[in-house]
């Protein structure tokens, strides 16, 4: 098992904020889907202010960069999902520029 954490912005309005978290309580099926067929075991996302953290558990041989997007391509809702919640998101000072969710380094593990 990989474990990774990611760091986005959504956009400051309470109005984004709410409707963002409405669509999470209610994920399309086809997205969840997708991201298990993609080696993804589990994933949380938190919430604080408009920071947004993203903690994801893979198989072990995952690769973010290459298999995180793959996701997209299993089914075309996952597409929309995408496009519809990139209007509501937006990048962390620290992201790459080829980076929408910011990669965090691990710092630290409770064993």
């Amino acid at each position: 098992m990989k474990a990774f954490g990611m760091s986005l912005n959504l956009k400051g309005d309470p109005q984004v904020i709410e409707k963002y978290k409405e669509y999470h309580r209610h994920v399309w099926p086809e997205v969840e889907q997708a991201l298990k067929s993609v080696g993804i075991t589990s994933m949380k996302i938190f919430l604080i202010g408009k920071k947004l953290f993203m903690y994801m558990e893979t198989v072990d041989d995952f690769q973010a960069d290459r298999d995180f997007p793959k996701y997209l391509e299993r089914h075309p809702r996952c597409k929309e999902w995408d496009q519809i919640m990139c209007t509501y998101q937006e990048k962390v000072s620290e992201a790459k520029e080829n980076e929408w969710w910011a990669m965090m380094e691990q710092v630290y593990e409770l064993k």
